[in-house]
């Protein structure tokens, strides 16, 4: 039964990651943190930070990650599985429409639509995100804020955006910043 429910939360997860593996992000954490409680917020967030690591589509890698922890590695396979199907099927659809129709104005308007929605889904995962990392107790007040995440955090995207150091190299360089912070303190 388990195997049953694990493809079809990650077909869904495929059938609607509509705009990429970051728009997709909070149809993955409504099936597995909020509907299956298969695992916590924070290992949701730690699941997409590994899942960055990693090569590959970040549904298909969070998809292996939790079919693993659910049901080893049949759940695993099940879960992967579960996620590519939709999505071959639809991107051969909609390769073909796109090909075949991409020059009518009704195409192009429908496309412009969709780009707003996509950025509204990745913001709403990011602020789920910055809440779980920012205060990982639950409850959002001042006075239970994490610095380390904080500074770490605005350290990051201060070096992301203006600096312009690949993804990879602040990454590594932040847990090696926490790990010795986790020494320190």
């Amino acid at each position: 039964m388990i195997y049953l429910q694990l493809f079809l939360s990650f077909f869904q997860v495929g059938l609607l990651s509509i705009g990429g593996g970051y728009a997709a992000l909070p149809i993955i954490q409504n099936q597995i943190v909020d509907l299956h409680h298969w695992i916590s917020l924070q290992e949701f967030t730690d699941i997409v930070t590994i899942s960055q690591m990693t090569p590959g589509p970040i549904g298909i890698n969070a998809a292996t990650f939790v079919g693993t922890k659910v049901a080893g590695i049949p759940g695993a396979v099940v879960s992967t599985f579960g996620t590519v199907l939709p999505s071959f099927i639809i991107v051969l659809f909609l390769a073909w429409f796109y090909y075949k129709y991409r020059q009518l104005k009704s195409i192009k308007a429908i496309l412009k639509g969709l780009r707003p929605a996509v950025v509204a889904l990745i913001a709403s995962s990011g602020i789920s995100m910055i809440i779980s990392a920012f205060w990982p107790e639950g409850s959002i007040m001042l006075s239970s804020i994490n610095i380390e995440s904080v500074i770490i955090f605005l350290v990051a995207f201060i070096v992301l955006r203006k600096f312009k150091i690949g993804p990879i190299k602040v990454m590594l360089s932040c847990g090696v910043f926490a790990l010795l912070i986790s020494f320190i303190f």
